[in-house]
Formats: C-alpha cells, structure tokens, sequence
C-alpha cells in the first residue's frame, strides 16, 4: 500500500474522452477509450491523492434517447432523469473496473466504488424553461425537422453540426455528499456525480425529493462536490492543452499560471469565448475562490504534467 492519502482532487473527465466527438463509438470501443484515459488518475492515485471522478455522459446520454424513440413501440420510453442514472451506472461500471484493473497492474491495492449521485436544482431555474446544453451526435438535416416538428429543441453546435439540446440547470448541493466523503476517508477512489449527477428537487407538497428531466453539466457538479467535500484540486479534462488567449489566431499563447481575478477579468473582456472554456474557466474561479485551492484546466494526456505545474493552466485565488 502506498502512503495514507492526505489530499482529495476531484477530477471531471469528460464523457468525449470515452466516447470521441464526431464517433460513432461501440460500447468496446468506449471500453478502449476508457482505459486509455486512465494513466493520470492511477499515477495520482500511486501519489498518494484521496480522488474523486466525475465523469460526463453527454454522448452516451444522447445514445439513450435514441433508442428511447427506436424502441417507443415496444418498450415504455425512459425519462431523461431516469436515463442520467443509468448512464451513471454503466459508465461508472466502465471507469470502475478499468481502473481497479489499471490499479492492481501498478501494484495498487486501493478499492474503486461507484456511487450513483443526485444532486440538488431549484425547480424555478430558468434553464429548465430554455435548453441548452447539447447532447448525443450529429443529426442530419432530415431527422434534426422531424424533430423539431415533434417539439424536440434542436440547434447548430460551435462547429455547427445539429444537435439536441436539453435543459441543464445549476446544482446547488450533493446530495450523497457524506456517503461520498466515508468512502474517500477509507481511501477509496470514487466515481461520483457521473454525467453531472441525477437532478432533483424537494416537493414542498409531497414531502420528498422528485426528479427532473434535465442534464446538469459535469464541470458545474464536479465545482459544486469539489468545493463541499473541501479538495485541494479540481482537475478539468478537456480536448486542448491549456486555456488560450486569442484561439486560433497567429497571436494566440497559452495561459501557464493566473490568479483568480486575472481570470475574471479576462473573462469579463471575453477573452474565453462564450463556449464550453469560458464556462470551464468561470468554475475553476469559483472553486479557487471559495476554496482556497488549484484548479488545473489541461487535456488528458497533460493531466499529470499539469498537476505538477508544468502542463495546462492553473488557476489559483
């Protein structure tokens, strides 16, 4: 056994790095890809780090809804929030066996638990009434009018492939935050809040918590759990090396080491973009402010490089 970890990281792994953009990948396929993103988590986990994966399901959830509407007529389709939960579960299967496998390899004894998340959304977001966080592949022209007759939102992505669109409000707790926090003490590497985590809400009315049919981003639950369970490091994978000032111009440069408020600032300026970066960028503040610790926003090959200072872009407070 190596050491008695003594700090957590909360690692957001997006659900590209198991199933690539613009690939029709099969579930080997997404085996594959799985174990080979797992190098810089199992060399944190050989440094002696408490860990905490949260993975994306954007593809995958996508998938899902699909053979919702193939199978309609012969099987009751799932809601959205159900479908969340599942891909949670098998991705988690995924990421769970490949890195007890990886680990054992490297002569690590550590255990491996998933734990299917719910996290909490206030049911008066008005992203819930204005979807926008896109999910599965490409759809062609055809398909993307049939439906949008049928009242499915769909709209052109960054690269301006059609895509659906869903609702992803903000999550504002964990809601198996203390389950999660008595794994990570027994040293336990956990997969949690997979695919941004299950939303829910309190029903005043019928004194329990309900579901929500909605996809909250991984990025924004991997802050929220981050920041509660009080991790010295958030870990963003993306697809590209660093945060970049003027992307894809002949001047553009790669943001090493930047404080809080030079981050804030520049976003402000718009030097982000309003893409998937800008909103990456905004969660590593939050987390560096209210925390007082590191994000690290690097790609996954990068991801060891980056924790070391020496990859990626580091944001502290």
């Amino acid at each position: 056994m190596n050491e008695r970890p003594t700090k957590t990281a909360v690692i957001a792994l997006g659900g590209n790095a198991l199933a690539p953009s613009g690939a029709r990948s099969t579930i080997h396929d997404q085996f594959r890809h799985t174990r080979e993103s797992l190098g810089p988590i199992v060399q944190l986990a050989l440094d002696g780090w408490r860990l905490c994966v949260v993975h994306g399901n954007g593809p995958q959830v996508g998938d899902e809804l699909l053979r919702n509407e193939l199978a309609r007529r012969e099987a009751s389709p799932l809601p959205l929030g159900v479908l969340v939960a599942a891909t949670a579960g098998w991705i988690g299967y995924m990421v769970q066996q490949s890195l007890h496998n990886a680990l054992r390899r490297a002569g690590s004894e550590r255990h491996v638990a998933t734990v299917i998340t719910q996290v909490h959304v206030d049911p008066a977001d008005p992203a819930l009434a204005n979807p926008t966080k896109f999910i599965g592949h490409e759809i062609p022209a055809a398909r993307a009018a049939e439906l949008s007759d049928d009242g499915i939102p769909v709209k052109p992505d960054g690269r301006g492939r059609l895509r659906r669109v869903v609702p992803s409000p903000v999550p504002t707790a964990i809601h198996e935050l203390e389950v999660i926090r008595t794994l990570l003490a027994s040293d336990t590497i956990v997969i949690a809040a997979g695919g941004g985590g299950a939303p829910i809400y309190f029903d005043a009315e019928l004194r329990g918590w309900e579901g929500v049919d909605a996809v909250v981003d991984k990025d924004l639950a991997a802050t929220v759990l981050a920041r509660d369970l009080g991790a010295e490091l958030l870990i963003i994978l993306t697809d590209v090396d660093a945060v970049y000032l003027d992307w894809g111009k002949p001047t553009q440069r790669a943001l090493t080491r930047i404080s809080a408020e030079e981050a804030e600032r520049l976003d402000r300026e718009g030097a982000f973009g309003e893409g998937s970066m800008g909103q990456k960028v905004r969660e590593a503040i939050q987390f560096a402010r209210r925390t007082g610790g590191r994000a690290v926003i690097t790609e996954l090959r990068r991801g060891i490089e980056a924790v070391r200072g020496e990859a990626g872009t580091t944001i502290t407070a």
